[in-house]
């Protein structure tokens, strides 16, 4: 029988445990040295908290599991019903069908599509003025399917739901200070932005951005903007001009709200004199202090001149088809997918958010995020559909500040990116902080790394990391986890409820680690793109599905189609997964960032992940470049060093060679370390991979 490892108390004391815990500690392991799940959760729940040697949580995790085939690939470190907790959203969803478990409940979504969404829509009291003669019509093929036709709503007004005196938002800045916006104040001063709107003969139709930090004046200027039955066009505050212009242009934007400047560790960075620069559309300038800092170009307005006082106004009514916001992917070269979410994707948004996010009206959900990424729309609707509280932080999210205010504003559910998480490890600026209010996390953006997240769970008295893999022409994700299912620091358990995946090798076969491929239908995935081929993106170059293949869930693909008699149908998405022995499921990143190193297939993320927890490094990212003049791909790592590191670059050429050898494959030989300040990163976070790639070829 496999058996967790004991620990004698001296060994547990050098770890950094009290002599009375190592004590503790050694008798769990003895008492349920045959059940390491159990053991795990005694150990949590009774012992183990934050201010312990990170080490000390390692060792004990790995002991634990180390000898449990059952767990091998991916150990939890939450499991259901540990801890005290509100009924769960998904409960409600198994009681609605009589169902026994969440296996059941996902491959009923998805074999029963238009059930699952009719349930979604009305538990998310989402109002309409028509209502839709059905939710999924399937006239026009799988590719094209209409959702809510005939129906006539604004989606704003299902933001609104909750009692007016509730609070909406919650926010803070640097110096500590928090401030709180209800459910009314939020409602009427979007309201006034739609008056503004009509006042400057703002039609239907026309769109308006907004590039500027999220505040509570952009929720309401983006509220405002989609209540006034306009589109808006997202914006990341950290682009360059000639990419703000591109974005502009492509969107055909009439109107620019931004901010003056910006204020990061206390410095003032222009916001407003840098996007001057593309000679920008009349623009709407909101001061970040008291004042605006900056003289206005003529034609340009104040957001005090801008903003009229009446607060009455009708939400224009749309078709579930017309858009609401034009999104732009991440790309490196060329124009960007300029992706337009419609009035029916946010539903996605905020069904995945009850559902895997499990947000609840009592909740407090923080997300640093910008509206330039799919996260920042996504952090509105999630939020306030479900009638919880969108918690928002003004500064970076890096230091003590931010982790203060996530204490101080009761954060309950906290989004994260890997980096950041990665961050606050290797600095330390969580300490002395409380986060028992936080009943669960949620990551996205890259693929995230075990130990850090082991490291993340601990913070908050161990609670779940809810992945969530997904992208802005989805509407939200397609893989995730639940509170239904236990969670193992950086896996996945399942897909999405009502979307489903199946992995493909590079025979285009079913198999337990390849590509992704999405099975449409579902509410939130793109019909159209704005400036390229929607065909051609993601379903010209997938395969046909086979009548007999079984996808990632268990659920055979003839199934999903319902009695349609339409054949099933793949649409490609680009990210690599692969499927544990136990089922749960690992990020392996972009498939056009798979490597072909000798002949062996590899990710970036894997070497990434390798590499990142060695002494001395704080990030890095794996390239295979081509040679001058040809040959086989050469594998190239871009690093940047911790605060204080003084490893050359030969040094970290044997340190990396020799974990990669000895952890990974003998036969990866690393061409080159090239140091630098930092990796470029796209508007979400995504290290650009191919910039360089791009760069180190041009040498």
């Amino acid at each position: 029988m496999k058996t967790v490892t004991i620990f004698s108390e001296d060994k547990l004391i050098s770890l950094g445990a009290t002599k009375k815990e190592a004590q503790n500690i050694t008798a769990i392991l003895k008492k349920e040295q045959h059940n390491p799940g159990q053991c795990w959760s005694l150990l949590t729940q009774n012992i183990l908290h934050p201010s312990m040697p990170d080490t000390l949580h390692h060792e004990l995790f790995k002991a634990v599991y180390n000898q449990d085939d059952k767990y091998s690939d991916a150990p939890p470190a939450w499991f259901p019903g540990t801890g005290k907790s509100n009924k769960r959203n998904l409960d409600e969803l198994l009681d609605k069908w009589g169902l026994d478990s969440f296996e059941e409940l996902h491959a009923f979504s998805v074999t029963h599509k238009s059930s699952f969404w009719q349930h979604m829509i009305d538990r998310m009291n989402i109002p309409f003025r028509h209502e839709a003669g059905e939710v999924m019509d399937l006239q026009d093929g799988l590719m094209q399917p209409r959702w809510l036709a005939g129906a006539s709503f604004n989606i704003a007004e299902a933001c609104f739901r909750a009692a007016p005196d509730k609070t909406a938002l919650v926010y803070g800045n640097e110096s500590g200070n928090i401030v709180s916006m209800t459910y009314q104040d939020l409602e009427e001063l979007s309201k006034r932005v739609a008056n503004g709107l009509s006042a400057l003969g703002f039609k239907k139709g026309d769109r308006a951005a907004i590039d500027m930090p999220m505040t509570a004046e952009a929720v309401a200027i983006y509220l405002g903007i989609v209540m006034a039955g306009g589109v808006v066009v997202s914006i990341a505050d950290s682009l360059a001009p000639a990419e703000v212009e591109k974005r502009l242009r492509i969107a055909g934007t009439r109107l620019l709200f931004t901010q003056d400047v910006l204020w990061r560790k206390n410095k003032e960075l222009p916001l407003y004199e840098k996007l001057l620069e593309t000679d920008p559309v009349q623009t709407v300038v909101l001061p970040a202090r008291e004042k605006i800092a900056a003289p206005l170009r003529r034609g340009d307005l104040s957001w005090t001149d801008f903003l009229p006082e009446s607060t009455a106004f009708t939400p224009v009514g749309c078709t579930a088809g017309e858009y609401c916001n034009i999104l732009f992917s991440s790309g490196t070269t060329g124009a960007p997918k300029a992706i337009p979410w419609t009035h029916a994707t946010p539903i996605k948004a905020a069904a995945d958010g009850f559902a895997h996010q499990d947000i609840q009206p009592d909740d407090v959900v923080a997300w640093p995020t910008n509206l330039g990424w799919m996260m920042g729309p996504w952090l509105i609707f999630a939020t306030l559909i479900n009638q919880a509280t969108m918690g928002l932080f003004y500064g970076a999210p890096a230091g003590k500040n931010f982790g203060r205010f996530v204490q101080d504003a009761g954060v309950t559910i906290l989004g994260v990116i890997p980096s950041m998480v990665k961050h606050w490890k290797q600095t330390g600026s969580l300490q002395g902080l409380n986060w028992t209010k936080i009943k669960l996390f949620s990551s996205t953006g890259e693929s995230s790394n075990p130990q850090d997240y082991l490291w993340l769970m601990a913070q908050a008295g161990y609670k779940p990391v809810i992945e969530y893999c997904g992208g802005t022409e989805i509407g939200g994700g397609y893989m995730t986890g639940t509170l239904l299912q236990p969670a193992s620091p950086a896996a996945f358990t399942t897909p999405a409820l009502g979307l489903d995946i199946i992995i493909l090798d590079d025979q285009q076969q079913p198999a337990s680690e390849g590509e992704v491929f999405l099975i449409p239908p579902s509410i939130g995935l793109s019909n159209e793109l704005i400036n390229k081929k929607h065909h051609k993106v993601y379903y010209d170059t997938a395969p046909a599905a086979g009548l007999d293949w079984i996808s990632a869930s268990g659920t055979p693909l003839r199934q999903q189609t319902g009695n349609t008699g339409l054949k099933p149908l793949l649409r490609k998405h680009g990210d690599e997964f692969i499927k544990l022995g136990n089922g749960y499921f690992r990020a392996r990143g972009r498939a056009d960032d798979t490597m072909n190193l000798g002949g062996i297939k590899t990710s970036s993320v894997e070497i990434e992940q390798l590499l990142d927890a060695l002494p001395g490094v704080h990030e890095t990212a794996a390239i295979a470049a081509e040679p001058l003049h040809g040959g086989p791909n050469q594998l190239v790592i871009y690093c940047t060093r911790r605060q204080g590191g003084e490893e050359t670059k030969e040094m970290l050429k044997e340190l990396f060679q020799d974990k990669v050898k000895k952890a990974l494959n003998p036969l990866f030989k690393i061409s080159d370390v090239v140091i630098v300040d930092q990796l470029p990163r796209t508007a979400s976070n995504k290290i650009m991979r191919r910039v360089l790639r791009n760069e180190y070829e041009k040498k």
